[in-house]
């Protein structure tokens, strides 16, 4: 008998469908792997901003993950919008309870159009309970200064590691470099990072890139490859997707990529 790839994201929604659980799920089906979701909040939003959030009940956030692992266990997992320390501590628990393993976190706290997504009162617990556990952290960099207090990437690194980060990847989507965008990746037991160099893609489509990249991460690793193979192959596929959807119009702000420029049937094993 045949079997899938599962992947699990745990994360906000999006009613525009162009990041959080939306852009994950895209993501995931884009690839080939079978798609999961626990939802964390559902926000009222448009590619023009954000005008409401409201938080699952931690309780219900954690119900959604011990089901899923009841019946088909992930082969990895991803984390977007947390929104708040009851719901991050609920979802660390619920991970560790279920020897959740392959466990990419994308520290979301501010959207594409610059509205908060996170309570600022939940960084140190997203600090404290799931960068120990994350096989991979991916903040970008707004979010690396905010945790770290530092624009420098060596100084990031090293404050991020202090906080309990084994691998991280420093995302420079949002630098103001206009010709190359940058990442950073660190290896732990690695002294110096990767350097991961794209073309910069100009779109104004850029929503949902972040939650984009880290489920490809997180799909990848589903699929056997290795964390800097999955890294790699997935700062690719975001590249793709920025370019194929660079010349479409769609809503009047900061569109999404297109994800499914080259999709994949669901792959089994």
């Amino acid at each position: 008998m045949k079997n899938y790839f599962p992947v699990l994201t745990i994360a906000g929604s999006d009613s525009s469908g162009g990041a959080g659980i939306q852009a994950d799920i895209k993501t995931m089906s884009a690839l080939g792997v079978y798609a999961m979701s626990a939802i964390t909040a559902i926000t009222a939003q448009n590619t023009t901003g954000v005008s409401a959030i409201q938080g699952v009940n931690a309780k219900v956030v954690a119900a959604q993950i011990d089901m899923v692992y009841a019946d088909i266990p992930p082969l990895a997992v991803k984390t977007g919008m947390l929104f708040n320390a009851e719901i991050i501590n609920a979802v660390a628990d619920a991970l560790a309870r279920n020897n959740a393993r392959n466990i990419i976190v994308d520290p979301v706290m501010v959207a594409t159009s610059g509205a908060m997504l996170i309570d600022k009162n939940a960084i140190n617990s997203l600090v404290s309970k799931l960068f120990p556990m994350a096989t991979l952290i991916t903040p970008n960099c707004a979010e690396a200064k905010e945790l770290t207090g530092s624009d420098d990437i060596a100084t990031q690194i090293s404050r991020l590691r202090e906080l309990g980060a084994k691998n991280i990847l420093l995302k420079g989507g949002d630098a103001t470099d206009t010709n190359k965008k940058t990442d950073y990746l660190s290896l732990e037991g690695s002294s110096e990072p990767i350097t991961l160099i794209a073309d910069a893609i100009n779109t104004r489509n850029s929503h949902g890139t972040g939650c984009t990249l880290s489920s490809a991460i997180a799909s990848f690793i589903a699929l056997g490859y290795g964390l800097e193979a999955a890294v790699r192959e997935a700062k690719n596929y975001i590249t793709s997707a920025l370019s194929a959807g660079c010349n479409i119009k769609i809503g009047q702000g900061n569109g999404p990529v297109n994800h499914f420029f080259d999709p994949h049937k669901l792959k089994t094993t």
